[in-house]
């Protein structure tokens, strides 16, 4: 049986009644939940902090953009472009040796808005959004690999088998609509590095798994009804019915009682996920910010799917990620070993646009201050390279990159911590995922230390035993 949570006051912990105890007490199984959420019944809620933001888009990066040509200016770099970097700039974790050189950049900086924040000419769309960004420079990761990053970033921990940052969201504080899941990834038909347990529930009930929706094609497999809604309802109401009885009579239900919750969220779904996927009764002049009328295909994929996100949020969708579409059969697109400034380029002209747009229209709806908006990739990429030659890239870096987050109550026109003078390594204030993952929560009104689920004999988190608030980022 599930641990009951212990609800804290200031006195002293109270015990109270887990969600199966209350149910089994009340004689009604999960089912009978899942069959009044037809009618309008909400899941319980996890707030403990006053929330800030209702949503979170991830921009998700995949592959590593480099930070020392997007947000992280580095003039000596250019200086000293060709030099042999030295036995002192080697460092752990990294792909580094003293006989690589330095490569500066091929992108001019310069600051943009009031703010004066520095962003490169790589993304001039989102440096038109400069104010509206805080940008973080000082990450700090733990393994060059694309998979353990991934993991790292999405659930917390390297080697994955925990649940997706966006299924905890969904686990703690639900979905504002029924007809629709907590957790959505807006995905371009490939699995990246890591695998789908980037996007999974793992331990937690499978109702806060992602709900995948495609740029291209039918945005959700078998999503169009064979049957009248009437006849769909006396059919789930059998099948939950049945679920229920034996939801009652197992050890462990957790999976029925989530079997049970996805056939209810699925059936509402036929007719809300159609309808918000598609975009055509958008007016021009917003799919023309977005680009939906480019004429790279890969651009039209993410501007798509990006105007798809505000859509979502809109509708009460909790956590919505956007993957970037590979234009080279590269499953992590902005891993650019080779070719830098033709494939960096590449994937600035497929995202940049859209996703300055997304924080623009989110704004100018109002929407903006109660929704986070998230850019990063798993990692950075060395300041350095073997050669320099036109053809050359950046490999893997974790021991300092950037990321940025907008709207939600975050700090705007902002750059939070250093890297030293090449872009090597974190001088002041290193941040680590967790302390992101436990400064979103915190926005979102979540404590991230008591947003738990027993398993395992203890109780998990997202942010395991690590994580602090960032309250210096906090408008």
């Amino acid at each position: 049986m599930k641990k009951p949570h212990i609800c804290h006051s200031p006195g002293l912990p109270v015990r109270c009644c887990g969600r199966r105890e209350v149910l089994a007490g009340a004689s009604a199984g999960f089912g009978m939940l899942a069959l009044q959420a037809l009618a309008g019944g909400a899941l319980p809620q996890h707030r403990t902090t006053r929330a800030r933001a209702k949503n979170i888009i991830f921009c998700f990066m995949d592959g590593g953009p480099s930070h020392v040509d997007t947000f992280d200016p580095k003039p000596m770099l250019k200086k000293h472009e060709g030099k042999p970097i030295g036995e002192s700039a080697v460092t752990k974790r990294a792909q580094s040796g003293a006989g690589r050189v330095w490569l500066g950049s091929p992108w001019e900086f310069r600051q943009h808005g009031e703010s004066g924040l520095w962003v490169s000419s790589l993304l001039p769309h989102t440096a038109r959004v400069a104010d509206h960004l805080c940008v973080v420079r000082s990450m700090v990761g733990e393994l060059p690999l694309h998979g353990q990053q991934n993991l790292l970033l999405h659930t917390g921990r390297i080697l994955g088998q925990a649940p997706s940052f966006g299924a905890w969201v969904s686990y703690g504080l639900g979905t504002e609509n029924t007809s629709l899941p907590g957790y959505v990834v807006l995905n371009n038909d490939w699995v990246p590095n890591g695998g789908l347990e980037n996007f999974g529930s793992s331990f937690l009930p499978a109702s806060h798994q992602a709900t995948m929706v495609r740029a291209r094609g039918v945005p959700v497999d078998n999503i169009a009804p064979r049957d009248a809604a009437a006849v769909q309802r006396r059919k789930l109401a059998l099948l939950a019915a049945q679920d229920a009885d034996f939801a009652a009579r197992a050890s462990d239900a957790n999976a029925i009682e989530a079997a049970i919750a996805n056939y209810e969220t699925a059936f509402r779904m036929q007719s809300a996920v159609p309808q918000i996927a598609d975009i055509s009764a958008e007016p021009e002049h917003v799919r023309r910010m977005y680009g939906v009328d480019a004429t790279d295909e890969h651009q039209r994929f993410y501007a798509t799917q990006a105007l798809r996100a505000r859509r979502l949020v809109e509708a009460g969708v909790r956590f919505v990620e956007i993957t970037c579409p590979s234009f080279d059969g590269n499953n992590s697109p902005w891993d650019q070993h080779g070719l830098l400034k033709i494939n960096h380029e590449k994937n600035a002209r497929i995202t940049d646009q859209s996703v300055a747009a997304l924080i623009l229209d989110l704004e100018q709806r109002g929407l903006l201050d109660e929704t986070i908006v998230l850019w990063a990739g798993e990692m950075g990429r060395t300041p350095h390279t073997p050669k320099v030659t036109e053809s050359c890239g950046r490999d893997h870096h974790v021991n300092g990159y950037s990321l940025f987050m907008a709207g939600g109550g975050m700090r705007g026109g902002m750059a939070y911590g250093e890297t030293d003078e090449f872009g090597n390594s974190v001088t002041r204030d290193p941040v680590s995922i967790h302390d992101i993952h436990a400064t979103l929560l915190h926005q979102m009104g979540v404590d991230h230390e008591r947003l738990t689920y027993r398993h395992g004999g203890r109780d998990q988190r997202l942010t395991d035993v690590h994580g602090r608030v960032l309250s210096e980022l906090l408008a």
